[in-house]
């Protein structure tokens, strides 16, 4: 384990064709922490933790995890190395039950735990236990976003990325998703979080970023971003 932070970007460059993705990007993860990186539609957010995988590829500039370079890194090689995604749009396997999902999860580190972290989830997600045998694809949308984050977990991860994961969601089941990964924030997991409910990300987070077209303009703790007047009329309607 090296001495600094779990996860930094260091002036990455993403292109996609002709389109500056990503602008000479810097940020840092250290371990245990509750980070979020918040902007509007468009602004690169999802661009940036698809990165970490190579899809796409970093033109320039490095993406080290535990301070070595993984930017050049097929995408099996990180989530074996402990990084796992919830991804936006959640993307579960529509055809399979819950319990078939939250094994697909195990991949990258094998079935040794599967029992024990499938237990783990139904506790977290009692949901999911009601549905266990249920075909993902009918379920309502807040219980596939639980899904989606369960099954990440499965591979008992060192860090954890979060793509939009109130996206289309009622308010009472972002809640409830906030909720839950209040208590993983509690347990010590690294978060790092995409999304654009500034409102429930910056009050989850120690640390945030806010990212406008590609770039980091702005970075604080969630409750100095919380109270700033910009990000507010940005982000928070003004409230």
């Amino acid at each position: 384990m090296s001495a600094g932070p779990l996860m930094e970007f260091k002036n990455v460059d993403v292109f996609y064709g002709q389109i500056h993705a990503l602008k000479r990007v810097s940020l840092h993860i250290d371990e245990g922490e509750t980070v979020s990186l918040i902007g509007a539609n468009g602004a690169g957010k999802s661009t940036l933790l698809m990165s970490i995988f190579g899809q796409p590829r970093a033109a320039s500039g490095q993406i080290l995890y535990r301070g070595a370079d993984i930017s050049k890194k097929s995408a099996h090689y990180v989530a074996s190395n402990g990084i796992a995604q919830s991804p936006e749009g959640r993307r579960v396997f529509p055809d399979m039950t819950v319990e078939e999902n939250l094994l697909m999860g195990t991949i990258p580190i094998g079935m040794k735990h599967a029992d024990e972290d499938k237990q783990r989830m139904f506790e977290l997600f009692p949901r999911l236990q009601e549905r266990r045998n249920q075909r993902a694809m009918t379920m309502s949308g807040g219980e596939q976003q639980m899904l989606a984050i369960a099954r990440a977990l499965m591979s008992r991860p060192k860090l954890l990325l979060l793509d939009e994961p109130s996206l289309g969601l009622a308010p009472i089941v972002v809640k409830q998703i906030f909720a839950t990964l209040r208590e993983l924030a509690k347990s010590g997991m690294t978060i790092f979080l995409v999304e654009q409910n500034a409102n429930h990300a910056l009050k989850l987070s120690d640390r945030a970023y806010v990212m406008v077209t590609g770039e980091i303009r702005m970075t604080g703790t969630g409750s100095e971003l919380l109270g700033n007047e910009e990000v507010r009329n940005a982000y928070l309607g003004g409230h």
